[in-house]
């Protein structure tokens, strides 16, 4: 084996090594020749004798083309171009292959061997020096589309790693609160890893159930960013006792600040209230959501009625609810507009006139939402969904079917602030405009202990807030309540003199004691009202009517009420234990 101006050491930058040909010939004279042409012409030169030789050289100086000539003794050219190109791997190593084989299929076994080119002898070093040249151009460009493809894989793998990392903290802060509740159903089939469609649940302090189903502008990444304060607002706010409008309000103030011009969130969202069998639901930009009366096969439409949030300031936000009475059975339906726009073959959309016939033809009302989801996927067919699909049934049901939502919390004698109390006053202004009971409930939820009693403390809050409000200040009488119908007319009078009040006052009054078996909470309410004859409406409460309802509740979770004489100052203990 012969060798001239043999550099070792690993790969050439391209720009900064010198052109290495290995020029393979068992024929002294064609070598020697070649060699002359190749130096000639500017670049270094390794030799073999043979197909072996060849492979040696070139697993120790890794020269960048090779020129073989196909009939050596020892290893044909054949052999030795698999060899090398095995040994290349992904590296682009031409080998142009020195024959004077004129047969068709000789020149198709030197391809087949990872030949790439043919140089017939004699040699025209015209021809040579092009051959070489694009090989070496070729070869360039291999090179750097390696290192583009490598570059692209490695960052690649960062934003996989990124995005993994980013969708545990995404999925801790917008996580499904409550939607695996028994009389809820949902999809969500995402095109990415984040996408634009979120689906929040949460059961509110009251009893009552959150949803709010969003669908921001675009797809992916970019699209989920606004989700994650919006999914914090949510579930922040429900579970301190926030009224819906209020976080509505809330969400559209942070994302107003934070989304870029031209992005934004079409919602939807129910507050469901199943001791009263009804829904509040506000459409802002979601296709028209459904309610399915079971006993009638009927449909109602939950219009889109206000603009989607983060569009508007909240000067100019509308908070504007409708309320629907529902009866156990009945369903709910909020869906996004990937639903409705689902494409089939022929570009036709699956519309609400096919959505609606679903609800028609269904026989089996618990079948419903799969029927939906596979109606969907029948037309779609094989082109499959090309957005983002996600859609929410909520059940109307009895209450009791919820017991297990609570909220657990650990046995735990680690309670924070122990024996405490603090007074909060209002005055009319503050009345007409805010709800206290929010800011009231997460003072004292400051002991964890008392956690787990959330939802009866929110209940007791409640009631003492509404009869200082409603019979105290404003002198309402709760015999309006006696029925339905009653309701209507009550809340109407109740907001004209709220929106009339200019005096008086509602004064708090909380206290805790810790016993070794628990505690105990004293709730006080006073206001400034005339009061009533507390012994009159006991002697006329009645379990059948809807007035009077809060009297028995407090005595039921509470173990005493006292009322003063006059009926405007309560009272109540409230006593816990801890957990055994």
């Amino acid at each position: 084996m012969n060798s001239e101006s043999l550099i070792p050491g690993p790969e050439d930058s391209d720009a900064e090594v010198p052109l290495r040909i290995l020029v393979a010939d068992d024929n002294t004279s064609d070598r020697m020749i070649l060699r002359a042409i190749v130096r000639k012409q500017g670049y270094e030169v390794l030799t073999a004798e043979n197909g072996r030789q060849a492979v040696d050289v070139f697993a120790e100086h890794r020269p960048h083309i090779v020129l073989m000539d196909a009939l050596m003794p020892e290893m044909d050219g054949f052999e030795a171009t698999r060899l090398i190109k095995e040994m290349a791997g992904e590296e682009l190593v031409p080998v142009i292959f020195l024959t004077s084989l004129k047969d068709t299929h000789s020149l198709v076994d030197c391809l087949e061997a990872g030949g790439d080119d043919f140089l017939s002898k004699p040699y025209n070093p015209t021809i040579l020096q092009a051959k070489i040249n694009a090989f070496n151009r070729m070869r360039r460009m291999h090179h750097v589309l390696q290192r583009q493809r490598d570059e692209i894989s490695l960052h690649n793998k960062r934003l996989i790693h990124e995005q993994s990392v980013a969708k545990r903290v995404f999925d801790n802060v917008a996580h499904s609160g409550c939607l695996d509740a028994a009389n809820i159903k949902h999809l969500l089939s995402p095109l990415a890893v984040f996408n634009g469609d979120v689906l929040l649940a949460s059961r509110t302090p009251s009893g009552n159930i959150f949803i709010l189903l969003g669908d921001f502008t675009g797809h992916g990444l970019p699209a989920a960013i606004g989700a994650m304060p919006l999914a914090e607002i949510f579930y922040s706010m429900a579970s301190k006792g926030y009224a819906m409008v209020d976080v509505l309000r809330e969400v559209n103030q942070r994302l107003k600040k934070i989304l870029p011009t031209g992005f934004f969130c079409c919602a939807g969202t129910l507050d469901i209230n199943f001791h009263k069998k009804t829904v509040e639901v506000w459409n802002g930009g979601l296709p028209d959501g459904l309610i399915f009366h079971q006993s009638s096969k009927s449909l109602t439409q939950l219009k889109s009625r206000h603009l989607p949030l983060g569009i508007m300031g909240n000067d100019r936000f509308s908070d504007k609810t409708e309320i629907y009475t529902l009866e156990e059975g009945d369903r709910i339906y909020l869906y996004s507009d990937g639903i409705l726009e689902a494409s089939n073959s022929q570009d036709q959309m699956f519309g609400e006139e096919r959505l609606a016939s679903v609800f028609y033809d269904n026989q089996t009302p618990d079948q419903l939402f799969d029927e939906i989801g596979q109606a969907v996927n029948a037309f779609a067919g094989l082109t499959g969904v090309q957005d983002d699909l996600t859609l929410v049934e909520v059940r109307m049901c009895d209450p009791e079917e919820l017991v297990e939502l609570a909220e657990p919390f650990a046995s735990s004698r680690k309670y924070g602030p122990s024996d405490w109390s603090f007074s909060y006053e209002l005055y009319p202004n503050t009345l007409k405009t805010y709800n206290p009971l929010p800011l009231l409930l997460q003072v004292i939820m400051e002991m964890p202990a008392l956690r787990r009693f959330s939802g009866q403390i929110y209940t007791l809050l409640s009631e003492l807030f509404a009869n200082s409000l409603e019979h105290g200040l404003l002198s309402l009488s709760s015999e309006a309540k006696s029925d339905i119908s009653g309701f209507a007319a009550f809340y109407a009078e109740r907001e004209k003199r709220l929106a009339n009040l200019d005096e008086g006052y509602i004064q708090f009054h909380f206290s805790h004691r810790l016993s070794p078996q628990g505690g105990v909470l004293t709730l006080a309410v006073r206001d400034s009202g005339a009061g009533f004859d507390v012994s009159r409406i006991r002697r006329e409460f009645s379990s059948q009517g809807y007035s009077g309802r809060g009297l028995a509740l407090m005595h039921s979770l509470c173990d005493d009420v006292r009322f003063n004489e006059s009926g405007n100052s309560v009272e109540m203990d409230f006593r816990w234990y801890f957990e055994t």
